[in-house]
C-alpha cells in the first residue's frame, strides 16, 4: 500500500536539505510517494527583531530562490509543480549545500538552475518581485497550519499529520532510511505524540 509524505522546504537549510536526502532513499526502499512543498524562513521570521544581523542578512537574500521556484510552478497542475520543485530544490541544494557556496549570491545560484533546467529565463527577475508573494505565502501558511507554530524548516507531512523534522545527519541510506520512516509512520499514527527532540551536537553531514 503506497504512503506519502510532503515535504515543505526552504532550499537555504541545510538540515532540510538533509532531511530531503533521507525521504529519497526511504522512498527507493519503501513504497512512498512524495510531494514537494515550499516553506520560507523569511517569512518564518518576519518581525523577529532579535536575531543577529548577520542572519537577518542572510533571510534578506532567502527571498530569491522560493520566489523563484514559486514563479516557475504557479499554476501547474499539482503532481507536475510538485515535480519541478523537487527537480529546482535539487539543482539549488546541489550548489548551496554539496558546492559549498552558500547564499552569498543566490541570483546567480538562480541563473545557473534556471539554465541548467531550460526554465523561463524571465525568472531571473522573480526573485527581486513580490508578484508570486501572496503564492509562497499561502504554501508556508499551509505548513504552519499543519504542524502548528514555533517550528522551522524542514516540516514533514506523514501521512496527513505534520512534524518538524526529523533532523538527522547525515542522511539514513538504504534500508537504514526505510526504518526512519518506518518510525515515523508509527509516531504518526499514536494519537496524541508530538515531540522527541535531543540536543544537536554536530553540524550537517553531506557525505
Amino acid at each position: 500500500m503506497t504512503q506519502r509524505a510532503e515535504m515543505f522546504f526552504d532550499p537555504i537549510c541545510p538540515w532540510a536539505w538533509m532531511t530531503s536526502r533521507w525521504l529519497i532513499e526511504a522512498a527507493a526502499v519503501r513504497d512512498l510517494e512524495i510531494t514537494w512543498s515550499v516553506m520560507s524562513l523569511a517569512v518564518l521570521n518576519e518581525g523577529r527583531d532579535e536575531l543577529p544581523e548577520g542572519y537577518r542578512a542572510m533571510l534578506t537574500r532567502a527571498w530569491v530562490p522560493v520566489r523563484t521556484i514559486i514563479a516557475a510552478t504557479e499554476g501547474l497542475p499539482e503532481e507536475e509543480a510538485s515535480a519541478l520543485r523537487k527537480k529546482m530544490y535539487d539543482a539549488y541544494g546541489q550548489r548551496i549545500h554539496l558546492d559549498g557556496r552558500g547564499t552569498d549570491d543566490l541570483p546567480a545560484v538562480t541563473a545557473e538552475v534556471i539554465e541548467e533546467l531550460g526554465l523561463d529565463p524571465a525568472l531571473k527577475e522573480a526573485g527581486a518581485s513580490e508578484a508570486h508573494d501572496a503564492v509562497l505565502r499561502a504554501s508556508h501558511q499551509r505548513a504552519m497550519d499543519l504542524v502548528g507554530d514555533e517550528v522551522g524548516t524542514p516540516v514533514v507531512a506523514v501521512e496527513g499529520v505534520a512534524f518538524f523534522g526529523p533532523v538527522v545527519t547525515p542522511a539514513p541510506k538504504g534500508e537504514a532510511a526505510g526504518r526512519l520512516w518506518d518510525g515515523c509512520v508509527l509516531v504518526a499514527g499514536t494519537p496524541g505524540f508530538y515531540e522527541l527532540k535531543r540536543t544537536r551536537d554536530q553540524g550537517p553531514d553531506f557525505s
